[in-house]
């Protein structure tokens, strides 16, 4: 967590560049927000931008992050129903210090612009409805395409190894799809608490994520398992038939939204496991 020395420097920046307000920011300090993470070993320097992409649909705000030097393998990054936010910014910014260039999105841009939750991750779920149910299996398509398509238009990006992506909750059906919208780009796919990644309809996200070429990460908090503990069968026989390689693993004791650091239910220890896992996909498929 940041201490107060850093308070006023962060929130002049956080307000600068129109990410928070004061009110969510003291709201998250409030609420016991870990606003550092740990820290990168050899640490790339990276360069950060806040940038719009035009999609079919209008022009998303989104977050740009990705090592000064050089190119770099690109990840695009589907935040939870919170949205883009300080700490996707920072989850963003440390993965483009592990030598990645990461894309974190807007999902809701079609409505408002970021914060999109008024009160952080105190922002009551009720509230936040509206904006999930403008989403569709159409609209996570059509922005899959744009944000990769956008990822390989930049510089810092190598296009000649394949792009990841994540998700988190909501996010976690996003990528899925992803894999299924850009399958010849996307070499890896992880999911964190992912909401609805199995459904019994034919356009299920997992369905749509076995006609890729990709290689899965699924990390599932024990409370969603205890709800649904058919699923993570469900996703290990789809994936074994389509012959793709997929870990797929509950997290004991971590609850849903462990992973995010200004997460009431945040589990470091935890969600350092599955940011290591995290970082063995990208070796390996990237």
């Amino acid at each position: 967590m940041c201490d107060q020395d850093h308070f006023d420097d962060d929130l002049k920046d956080f307000e600068r560049r129109g990410l928070v307000t004061r009110r969510q920011f003291g709201v998250m300090l409030g609420a016991g927000v870990a606003m550092m993470l740990p820290g990168v070993a050899n640490a790339a320097t990276v360069t950060e931008s806040e940038v719009t992409i035009t999609t079919p649909d209008g022009t998303a705000d989104c977050y740009f992050v990705h090592p000064s030097r050089g190119h770099a393998p690109g990840i695009l990054i589907w935040p939870d129903i919170f949205g883009l936010r300080p700490a996707f910014r920072q989850m963003g910014k440390r993965l483009a210090e592990s030598g990645y260039a990461v894309l974190v999105v807007n999902p809701f841009y079609r409505i408002q612009k970021a914060p999109t939750a008024a009160a952080g991750t105190a922002t009551a779920i009720k509230d936040l409805m509206p904006l999930a149910r403008s989403l569709t299996e159409a609209t996570e398509f059509t922005d899959a395409k744009a944000f990769i398509a956008w990822l390989d238009s930049q510089p810092s990006v190598n296009t000649h190894r394949k792009i990841g992506t994540q998700g988190y909750c909501m996010g976690g059906p996003m990528a899925f799809r992803t894999a299924a919208a850009v399958s010849e780009r996307v070499g890896a796919v992880a999911t964190f608490h992912g909401g609805g990644l199995v459904a019994a309809t034919e356009n299920s996200p997992h369905l749509e994520a076995a006609k890729s070429r990709a290689k899965f990460l699924v990390a599932i908090a024990a409370n969603d398992d205890e709800r649904a503990p058919n699923d993570k069968v469900t996703l290990k026989e789809t994936f074994a038939k389509a012959k793709l390689s997929a870990e797929i693993e509950v997290y004991e004791g971590a609850a849903h939204g462990w992973c995010p650091p200004d997460s009431s239910v945040y589990n470091e220890p935890k969600a350092e496991r599955a940011w290591s896992r995290l970082l063995a996909l990208y070796g390996k498929a990237l």
